[in-house]
């Protein structure tokens, strides 16, 4: 039988700071919040997601800047 793998825990705030890119996917920025990326997608959906989101296309990218400030704006 095959094993789960472990959560990923969030990362830091100096880790995003640090590495992360300027635009990120949803996965990725959820993962800043410690959500599911369905549970992204259905916050974007109704316009709830904590961060700037922008559209490209079919394409979402989420602004990193955005993730900072409201990751921030809870310490």
């Amino acid at each position: 039988m095959a094993s789960r793998p472990e959560p990923q825990r969030p990362p830091t705030l100096a880790e995003i700071k640090a590495t992360w890119p300027p635009t990120v996917d949803v996965s990725t920025a959820a993962t800043a919040f410690g959500i599911s990326r369905s549970n992204a997608y259905e916050l974007i959906a109704r316009s709830e997601f904590p961060a700037k989101v922008a559209r490209y296309g079919g394409r979402m990218k989420v602004i990193t800047e955005s993730i900072i400030r409201a990751l921030s704006a809870t310490d």
